[in-house]
């Protein structure tokens, strides 16, 4: 299959105007493949050579303007069109095509629990020509009109208002103009919620055997939804632009969600079966708030080609964390009283949760500047590895930081223009820069060369003195006393940060060390070298970029540092703690901080903290990083003593029931840190953890999982647990349990699932790599890290993109920290056949291994 390059797009782009896809869909023809008849009409602005993509089963008949065409020239996914008159065409083409189980096209899925069929599309970047053929790039816009035969007793969604003629037949209404990759279609026995807002039908969708669980959060799922819509008309000019907005939680899908226009598809474990935190909630909501800004920057205004996706997914990223924070609802939710906003506190879980995600991918080999140069670019395999922590979370960050330099009234005012110039077309980053510059003095064009076309991440270090007793301190002012702070900065970006300082507070507070704000600045890095004195004695604690308003890793002064070990759960703003916090997760990576000191400070601060986000980022970073991967093998024992301690603290501290949320993320890490059965047992054979929680599916499938890593558990166990929750989820807990078991014959016939039969769909196989790899279980595993290399490269030619993303993600061997596996990779990396997906995952892979044993030795040599 050939992959559609920079160049060729750009001709095609100047031969063709695309007017209309006249598409007819059959879901009736068989388990295996559908039919799919398609009409295209497009104007040759010049005689020429051109073609057209289909990656179909069977191709049956291709026609232009009325006259057969030979199917067998079709040469992989392109089928050559060659002498083009000038003027108008008409192109016919009928072929079946093949349903996917990997998450890519015309995703098939069978719900185990009812046997109920749902298929649904996803045709991002390049999976269209799976579904339809078509002039597969974003800057070729058309209007599609669809219409659809399903199975009696199926419901059709689509990106416009669907309506049954009977018998199975569903006309979709027409699209205005949009890219070929955002067309969408889901089929299926939906069970659904519908309503009307603005004028608008709004609906949510979801399969029969979980309509109980998104009938329960129904209320909250729509009231966020029109309160979001709500405040996206207040900010934006241009009205929403499509006849409706449906929301369909689908199965097995890849990504958290994505944009569609007027059918927004969410991965469905985001409706909950089991207890969930407020944390988790927030999130879901983020989600919503992420895929409807897209409704104007990625759908009303489309990139033209590849390179500008991190503008889409940085603009939503921003768009939806702050925009969350300022809805509000009729209606109280959870703990939240109605007319407050029921999740005030966003920035810090994208603080404690995303920003590592960008400060990672930042420093890796395969970094890449935001907006990355076009030759960069050169093709769709090349655009498809940049939907990372840059183009997410560091982009998001710099568009903040934009914000925060010219004021959200003139970044406002440059999207509100950029939309108008722009709606139903395609635009660049330079239309972008172009047009907020319209609406601000400032020098926008030079903040985009500095933050968007540069790699790496800066470090401001702060550095404290006290002048001496022959500098004059400010008049009247501290009784004499001053303080000199100068930031020093290792990078090359401008940055305008808060910085806050704080001294121990007197009288009696919860939590060790309970500090109290003094002031909080604002200081352009860099400056003109001179120090920034302050009046009064030094602070007990100085934070750099208070607020989290920049993206940049922070360096405390020795004496801060110190207060931070003894005081940081007595740091009263959430936002702040996630900077410390952040600061003290990159100083790990760096090798800078001991991973024992680490964990040390969350056993001493997490039973104090309330912030949820914080607690489920720290002890997530302390389990799966700190412990597994960077703490060598003597203290090994410690490590794992003081995490499940911790664990049990929390647990005890909540026997009340007052901290449900808190309560929940204790019990999750306790079970998949225990060492022992006996608890875990206990737990499953009575059905609750002592004092609650109640076990509920998730709970249930995270004990027999841990039960199976520690050999405590039997095949027997695991089929009569899947015999009672036989669902999807339980299927995949299953699969997660076997490939857990501490035997030789477990290990082996979930390596055969994963790389030699093919059959598993995306997230079995995702399931059941997370259950291979164990730490602990190293003297089972150690012969299959070298067989990795070859059977992955193998597996992801064979099985494709997602695929390969499900196996350089998951199937790596992340526990083998060692020189050998290093190296083993490395060398791997040199072989031909590996494909761009998995190369790049492997790569950042590898250096995440580097980085292990940098932090390892470190802590060898310190010892």
């Amino acid at each position: 299959m050939s992959v559609l390059t920079r160049d060729e797009a750009q001709t095609r782009a100047q031969i063709l105007d695309v007017e209309r896809y006249t598409i007819a869909l059959d879901l009736t023809t068989g388990e295996e493949t559908f039919d799919s008849r398609t009409a295209i009409r497009f104007t040759a602005r010049a005689a020429g050579n051109t073609f057209v993509e289909v990656k179909p089963a069977t191709l049956r008949s291709i026609s232009l303007d009325g006259h057969p065409l030979d199917p067998a020239l079709l040469d992989g996914n392109r089928y050559p069109l060659t002498g083009l008159a000038a003027g108008p065409h008409e192109l016919h083409i009928d072929a079946a095509m093949r349903y996917s189980r990997t998450g890519e096209g015309m995703h098939r899925f069978t719900d185990p629990t009812d046997g109920e069929t749902y298929v649904y599309t996803q045709l991002f970047m390049e999976d269209v020509q799976r579904v339809f053929a078509a002039f597969d790039q974003p800057d070729l816009k058309s209007v599609f009109s669809i219409d659809v035969t399903a199975p009696e007793g199926w419901t059709v969604l689509g990106n416009g208002v669907a309506e049954h003629a009977g018998q199975g037949r569903w006309t979709i209404a027409a699209t205005p103009l949009v890219s070929t990759y955002l067309v969408a279609v889901a089929a299926g026995p939906w069970h659904s919620v519908t309503t009307e807002h603005a004028g608008l039908p709004f609906g949510i969708h979801c399969r029969r055997s979980l309509a109980p669980y998104l009938d329960a959060d129904a209320d909250e799922i729509l009231d966020i939804t029109r309160a979001l819509y709500d405040r996206y008309h207040e900010k934006f000019d241009e009205p929403y632009p499509f006849d409706s907005y449906d929301q369909a939680f689908v199965p097995e899908f890849n990504a958290g969600a994505m944009e569609n226009p007027g059918l927004v598809t969410f991965r469905d474990e985001f409706v909950y079966r089991s207890a969930v935190t407020d944390t988790e909630r927030q999130t879901r909501a983020m989600v919503i708030a992420h895929e409807m800004a897209h409704m104007w920057f990625g759908d009303l205004v489309t990139l033209t080609w590849w390179d500008d996706i991190w503008l889409n997914e940085s603009f939503a990223e921003y768009m939806g964390y702050q925009t969350l924070t300022e809805v509000t609802l009729p209606r109280a939710l959870h703990s939240v009283s109605a007319g407050e906003s029921p999740f005030p506190d966003t920035w810090v879980d994208f603080g404690v949760a995303r920003k590592g995600w960008g400060y990672d991918a930042d420093q890796r080999p395969s970094t890449h500047p935001v907006a990355p140069d076009p030759d960069a670019v050169p093709d769709t395999a090349s655009a498809l590895l940049n939907f990372d922590g840059i183009s997410y979370a560091k982009g998001a960050s710099a568009l903040r930081q934009l914000v925060a330099w010219l004021g959200e009234k003139d970044f406002l005012a440059g999207i509100n223009t950029h939309f108008a110039r722009h709606k139903f077309a395609n635009a660049t980053l330079a239309d972008f820069i172009d047009n907020l510059a319209s609406a601000t003095d400032r020098d926008v064009h030079a903040w985009a060369e500095q933050w968007l076309r540069t790699t790496g991440v800066d470090t401001l270090t702060a550095e404290i003195a006290t002048p001496g007793p022959a500098e004059p301190a400010p008049n009247g002012n501290g009784n004499g006393q001053s303080w000199a702070l100068t930031v020093s900065r290792d990078g090359s970006r401008p940055h305008r940060i808060t910085v806050g300082t704080y001294d121990h507070a007197l009288g009696a507070q919860s939590g060790p060390g309970h500090l109290a704000p003094r002031d909080r600045f604002e200081l352009d890095v860099p400056g003109d070298g001179t120090p920034t004195i302050r009046p009064g004695r030094r602070p007990a604690l100085v934070v750099l970029n208070d607020g989290d308003l920049t993206y940049a890793k922070v360096r405390l002064d020795t004496a801060s540092w110190d207060t931070v070990l003894t005081s940081l759960s007595g740091i009263p703003d959430a936002l702040t703690r996630a900077v410390v916090w952040n600061t003290a997760r990159d100083m790990v990576r760096d090798a800078e901080l001991p991973p024992a000191t680490y964990l040390a400070a969350a056993r001493t601060h997490l039973p104090h903290e309330t912030d949820l986000a914080l607690v489920q980022g720290v002890l997530s970073f302390a389990a799966g990083q700190v412990v597994d991967r960077y703490t060598i093998p003597e203290d090994l024992p410690a490590a794992r003593a003081t995490l499940t301690d911790l664990c049990r603290d929390l647990i005890r501290r909540t026997e009340d029931g007052s901290r449900p949320g808190l309560r929940l993320i204790a019990v999750r890490h306790f079970i998949d840190a225990a060492t022992q059965p006996d608890t875990l047992r206990n737990w499953l054979d009575e059905g609750t953890v002592h004092g609650g929680p109640e076990l509920d599916p998730e709970l249930r499938w995270r004990i027999l999982t841990r039960l199976a890593v520690l050999g405590a558990t039997d095949e027997a166990a695991i089929a009569t647990a899947l015999a009672a929750d036989p669902s999807a989820t339980g299927r995949e807990g299953a699969a997660r349990c076997r490939a857990a078991l501490p035997t030789a014959e477990a290990k082996a016939a979930a390596w055969d699932a994963l790389f030699t039969d093919d059959t598993l769909s995306n997230y079995l196989f995702t399931a059941t790599a997370q259950g291979f790899w164990q730490p602990g279980q190293e003297e089972l595993t150690d012969d299959y890290v070298a067989r990795y290399y070859p059977d992955a490269i193998a597996l992801a030619a064979r099985r494709g993109p997602a695929i390969a993303e499900a196996a350089g993600r998951y199937a790596f061997p992340a526990y083998a920290v060692d020189p050998t596996s290093l190296g083993t990779g490395t060398r791997a990396l040199e072989d031909p056949d590996l494909i761009p997906a998995l190369r790049r995952k492997l790569v950042d892979q590898l250096d995440d291994l580097r980085r292990a044993l940098a932090v390892r030795s470190a802590v060898a040599l310190a010892d």
